[in-house]
């Protein structure tokens, strides 16, 4: 079963403003995507930022018919990042952040909210656009590489989040003082 899937206001052009961020997506949360916690499974998160790019490709002019004629977005990174829990019922929007934007790539943040505002996840994305045909990564369409740029000079002006290129690890371990010492004694 599909998320409702809203895009809001007409594909980006010359004469059209920019919102930043974009809200182009909402969902509610369905309870098969209620996992055994009782909260919002991790791949649920995932799904609805893809469907929160999804719209956002089509606001730019990645529809059906740019991928017909030979040419896609194809994720490469994603980090996504559960701040909150999220139950079934749950009413959730999307706002979409394009960080950065050039000949063959697009950096984008999505930030999931609850209806009470509080920030449920984060996400980042890195994205190629490829030739399907040729089956290897290629500049993206002037076209749609000018929507792109529209939309992220509109973004430009939001705060980078201090969470994108956040790197995930369990810290080394420290050297243990020993018994006796004045760093042991003074801890």
């Amino acid at each position: 079963m599909q998320p409702a899937r809203v895009h809001v206001g007409p594909m980006v052009d010359s004469d059209t403003s920019v919102a930043a961020p974009l809200r182009l997506y909402r969902a509610t949360v369905r309870p098969e995507w209620v996992d055994y916690n009782g909260h919002m499974s991790e791949w649920c998160f995932l799904l609805v930022m893809g469907e929160s790019s999804d719209a956002f490709f089509r606001y730019v002019g990645i529809d059906e018919h740019y991928r017909s004629a030979g040419a896609s977005l194809f994720t490469v990174e994603t980090h996504i990042r559960n701040l909150v829990e999220v139950g079934a019922g749950d009413e959730l929007s999307l706002a979409l952040h394009v960080l950065a934007v050039d000949a063959k790539r697009i950096h984008l943040t999505h930030e999931v909210t609850r209806r009470d505002g509080s920030l449920a996840a984060t996400g980042e994305q890195l994205l190629l656009h490829v030739d399907t045909t040729a089956g290897r990564v290629a500049p993206i369409l002037s076209q749609v590489r000018h929507r792109l740029d529209r939309v992220a000079q509109a973004h430009a002006s939001l705060p980078r989040p201090d969470w994108i290129g956040h790197v995930m690890q369990i810290p080394e371990p420290g050297p243990t003082p020993e018994k006796g010492s004045a760093a042991w004694t003074s801890s």
